[in-house]
């Protein structure tokens, strides 16, 4: 069978006992007539990494953006996102405070043309936060958790435009987790970086994952093979297969999972 002509009913999602922290129910995207994303039925495990591997324009990004509400200007999402009980995809809900709770870190390194501090400190002043002492200590706690405070704890008032592209995307990971999220989202967060760059964030998100359920989309299947427990095969806008990580990587049921994974398809 070619890997083109994959039959979209023959798929497969393991279940697990872990406690669920996001779960979507028959998420579908649209972008006009285009249906983009189909039938996206996935769940979450807290304090866990789940990688969605996949080709270019598989559809992962475009799902992983439905998590946090980014996909509201550019497209119509239907179905459920159901978080702590409630669906966030409903029109009712506060996007703003979804992201408040459910972070997200993108491809490229995208500090403001501020401070390292004030990158830290801009949204939880924009949230209420004013009292100094809370804030250096966010400020603080939040480099430290994105394994970056050491190398700029003596540069915090200088610009963060003036950091590597390695430091300034922990500068983002950090800025996401200063609002203390539950879930944080990435897409190819390393994919712009050199490799000692890349281990960092790695490494980050391993330490990470005791305090945030992670969701992060990679083209690296060694990286996802590496750092994640979880992994989700997509397909030409479908996810074909949920597993745990080994699993997919040494035993895959889908034999589309199995072509891509060994590059014997086209």
């Amino acid at each position: 069978m070619a890997f083109k002509d994959y039959d979209f009913n023959d798929t497969y999602f393991a279940t697990f006992d872990d406690e669920k922290a996001l779960v979507t129910k028959d998420i579908q995207v649209y972008y006009g007539d285009n249906h983009a994303f189909h039938d996206g039925n996935l769940s979450f495990s807290r304090n866990k990494i789940t990688a969605l591997i996949g080709a270019s324009g598989s559809g992962k990004s475009t799902y992983l953006r439905c998590l946090n509400r980014m996909n509201d200007d550019v497209a119509r999402v239907t179905g459920q996102i159901m978080y702590r009980g409630m669906n966030i995809n409903s029109s009712d809900v506060n996007v703003y405070e979804v992201r408040s709770h459910i972070g997200m870190v993108f491809q490229r390194p995208n500090p403001f043309a501020k401070s390292i501090r004030e990158n830290i400190t801009f949204a939880l002043k924009q949230h209420g936060l004013k009292n100094k002492s809370e804030l250096d200590k966010r400020v603080e706690e939040s480099l430290r958790g994105a394994s970056l405070w050491d190398e700029v704890k003596d540069r915090l008032d200088k610009s963060a435009l003036s950091l590597s592209g390695g430091q300034a995307q922990r500068l983002c990971i950090a800025r996401a987790i200063a609002m203390k999220p539950d879930i944080l989202l990435m897409d190819e967060p390393a994919s712009a970086l050199d490799p000692i760059s890349t281990k960092n964030i790695e490494n980050t998100l391993n330490q990470l994952k005791k305090d945030y359920t992670i969701i992060i989309v990679t083209h690296n299947m060694q990286q996802a093979s590496r750092i994640s427990d979880y992994t989700s095969f997509f397909h030409l806008g479908h996810a074909l297969e949920f597993d745990r990580t080994e699993r997919i990587f040494t035993n895959p049921h889908v034999k589309a999972t199995e072509d891509y994974i060994s590059g014997n398809f086209g």
